[in-house]
């Protein structure tokens, strides 16, 4: 998203990075929404800076996971911002193979603009997963086993994630630095206290740590930086014919929400005032209560 032009207080013409013939739009802000605050932002900015500084100083061998969503975007800017410009370490897509066509566009173009050290990993066929999963897990445990054989490929001692405490109950429960196990496993019971910005940033032995620098961000935190910094965005989470995606994974496993919010503020203002899960067209989501903490603890994100 880019702003274009500030007209009379409270409008704005935004333009979103949609195919040819897309127009700009003029927006009135909402009375009842109130964005998130240069300063709150900015707080937000510093903290994930900090523990990205903190995880390249204290790994040695340091990978970002780049989903393609919202939120590995404002990841790759932030670390863009952490080391002045250029990000220090590769940037690891475990491919499935079945995301959205828009997705691999924006891949291949901002993978160059960004000149990121892009390293793309295949998953194993479906055939060779748990079949006693449910069908969306079992479409989820293919990724997990794609990043434990780029994790043996690379030897990686840490993999920086952007997951969110309030996403997901289960992703609630990690820790910013969350140690692993030599297959990627997560154990939920045995998470280090974190106090006071005081991390445990040393990987187990043979294993490796996941650092989640957007831990303590929210969905709306995502988009109010997003449009404050004008990141580039997936056009898939702009409505179109009455629906959008507000979370993006696989073509087979997720759907579109209900929505007219065709521009971030209209997305930021429906996000205030509504009750529907941000996971809510994620079919894993909707699949057996432990089926996702059963993913986690194996490796998954």
């Amino acid at each position: 998203m880019h702003l274009l032009d500030n007209n009379s207080a409270g409008d704005r013409l935004l333009r979103a990075d949609l195919p040819e013939g897309s127009v700009a739009t003029k927006i009135s802000t909402h009375p009842r929404f109130e964005p998130p605050t240069m300063d709150h932002l900015d707080a937000l900015e510093a903290q994930s800076i900090y523990i990205f500084r903190e995880a390249f100083a204290r790994l040695k061998k340091l990978a970002l996971l780049w989903s393609l969503g919202k939120d590995s975007n404002v990841m790759i800017w932030l670390a863009r911002k952490a080391f002045f410009g250029r990000v220090p370490f590769p940037a690891l897509h475990v491919d499935t193979g079945k995301k959205f066509p828009e997705m691999y566009a924006f891949r291949d173009r901002y993978g160059k603009e960004w000149e990121l050290d892009l390293r793309i990993e295949p998953c194993p066929p479906l055939e060779t997963i748990d079949p006693t999963l449910p069908p969306a897990a079992r479409s989820a445990a293919r990724k997990t086993e794609g990043l434990k054989l780029a994790l043996a490929k690379y030897g990686f001692d840490g993999l920086i994630a952007g997951i969110r405490r309030d996403e997901e109950a289960t992703r609630a429960k990690e820790r910013v630095f969350s140690p692993r196990g030599t297959e990627g496993g997560w154990d939920v019971r045995d998470q280090p206290p974190e106090f006071w910005d005081q991390f445990n940033a040393s990987p187990p032995s043979g294993a490796h740590l996941r650092v989640h620098p957007i831990l303590h961000w929210t969905e709306a935190d995502i988009w109010a930086y997003t449009q404050r910094e004008n990141i580039p965005i997936i056009p898939l989470y702009l409505a179109k014919d009455g629906k959008r995606y507000r979370s993006l994974g696989d073509q087979d496993i997720t759907n579109p929400v209900v929505s007219n919010a065709s521009s971030i503020e209209e997305i930021l203002i429906e996000l205030d005032g509504t009750k529907v899960p941000e996971r809510a067209g994620r079919a894993l989501d909707h699949e057996t209560e432990d089926a996702f903490e059963r993913l986690r603890v194996a490796g998954y994100l």
